[in-house]
């Protein structure tokens, strides 16, 4: 196989419960606040005391601090979204705003360092249970990520959505941009925890772009960030489940699958930051206040399918 190695029938089949469990899990996550609460709240302290010091200790695949890190800035993301989307006004405070934005740029940019940490690496070898390889890969990807960064625009535009569920729609986050994250992210999961990437890189990546594209237009950030912390609550829960089990899938480790992926996701990234830029120059827009995709036509369906943006500029 190019990306991984050989797996069982059940091993893909396994891969189909995972992806639906994921966007079945945000589903229920969207039914109100206090669901939500419970689940990212409530039940997180539970498997804190009570789970994962044994299960995400020392010594398991998933006790490093990258693991502890990921899974509380994942909840952290939608408490804050919770906050933004049902808190009296927090929508119309730029401020608040600003949130969304900066904690996706922030868990790019822990991925884009150990993707340089990574490239680094003078001998490939285990590295926190994973075999890593270094190369060219590496620092393509990072650069792939750091551009992912620079085309994030139209915050000031959040939304929440017109019924009781009040799901935070981000119309400037369209498709394009959406896919050139996704080529990156897996290109890092592959890269950095090559052995994962077949759960963690390619269903929980799909688990947040098919609602945000068929189910609730726009809302891809809140989704990310739910199926995100669906899944990592669960890996620390049951680290052997993609490490050690019947179900694990193994990375080829194969150079030429490294680079290919990499390289998508750098071509993909350039190809948005050109329009992104094409954009901006055409608009004479700021890219820090405007929303830069105004007409383009998944920001309209986005748009006109939720309430009015709260905040309204001076």
């Amino acid at each position: 196989m190019f990306l991984f190695a050989q797996a069982p029938w059940y091993a893909y089949l396994m891969w189909f419960v995972v992806l639906g469990a994921l966007i079945a899990c945000n589903e229920l996550a969207r039914i109100n606040k206090w669901v939500a609460l419970s689940l990212f709240l409530v039940l997180p302290v539970v498997l804190t005391i009570f789970v994962w010091p044994n299960t995400a200790g020392e010594g398991a695949s998933t006790g490093t601090w990258f693991h502890w890190v990921k899974v509380y800035s994942a909840l952290a993301g939608c408490l804050g979204f919770l906050a933004l989307r049902f808190i009296k006004g927090a929508a119309a405070n730029k401020w608040v705003l600003m949130f969304p934005p900066f904690i996706l740029a922030v868990n790019i940019l822990e991925a884009v360092i150990r993707d340089f940490q990574v490239g680094a690496m003078e001998v490939d070898g285990m590295v926190d249970g994973v075999w890593m390889i270094s190369g060219p890969w590496n620092w393509m990807n990072g650069v792939a990520g750091l551009i992912n960064i620079i085309t994030i625009s139209g915050w000031l535009g959040i939304r929440l959505s017109r019924d009781s569920r009040k799901d935070m729609v981000w119309p400037d986050m369209i498709w394009p941009w959406i896919i050139a994250y996704d080529l990156w992210n897996f290109a890092y999961v592959y890269n950095c925890v090559g052995d994962h990437a077949f759960y963690a890189g390619a269903a929980l990546l799909v688990s947040c772009t098919i609602p945000a594209f068929f189910i609730k237009r726009g809302s891809w950030l809140q989704a990310r960030a739910q199926t995100l912390a669906f899944w990592m609550m669960f890996t620390m829960a049951v680290p052997s489940f993609v490490s050690d089990s019947m179900f694990s899938v193994e990375s080829s480790n194969n150079p030429v699958a490294l680079f290919t992926v990499s390289a998508l996701a750098l071509a993909a990234n350039v190809g948005v930051l050109i329009y992104h830029s094409y954009r901006i120059v055409r608009g004479r827009l700021n890219p820090l206040r405007d929303e830069v995709y105004v007409g383009f036509p998944a920001y309209e369906k986005a748009a006109a399918e939720n309430a009015e943006p709260q905040y309204k500029p001076e």
